[in-house]
């Protein structure tokens, strides 16, 4: 059985439109609506196969997201994508210090975003 994604993101909008695409591709996912609700999920037990999270969230971005779930074993080697509407170098580059596996800019045209998840669970099974 495939680990489920974890897909983290303050705005519903954004979340139902990823669970949409990642559903109809037959991909199994979590949803945390910010990023301490991730951490307690992996604490709880969750080791996904992926993770996907917005930079921009009320309270921790993604960026000290990656860098905390990076902390945890069962997430020390797990891919991580930044979904953002950012494509500022500087948060890009912070966001791979802090360990991400990429960046994808929103929006994400659905073929491209299955592409790369595709490419990076295969890499985790």
């Amino acid at each position: 059985m495939m680990k489920p994604i974890l897909l983290v993101d303050d705005s519903a909008t954004m979340l139902a439109s990823l669970t949409s695409i990642l559903g109809k591709a037959g991909l199994a996912f979590v949803t945390a609506p910010d990023g301490q609700s991730a951490i307690d999920k992996v604490m709880g037990g969750l080791a996904p196969a992926l993770v996907i999270t917005d930079y921009h969230m009320p309270g921790m971005h993604g960026v000290d997201l990656i860098a905390k779930l990076r902390r945890l074993p069962a997430t020390r080697f797990t891919p991580m994508l930044v979904l953002t509407t950012d494509s500022q170098q500087d948060k890009r580059s912070a966001a791979k210090a802090a360990g991400a596996t990429g960046w994808l800019v929103k929006p994400v045209e659905p073929p491209a975003l299955l592409q790369v998840v595709r490419q990076l669970v295969s890499q985790a099974a």
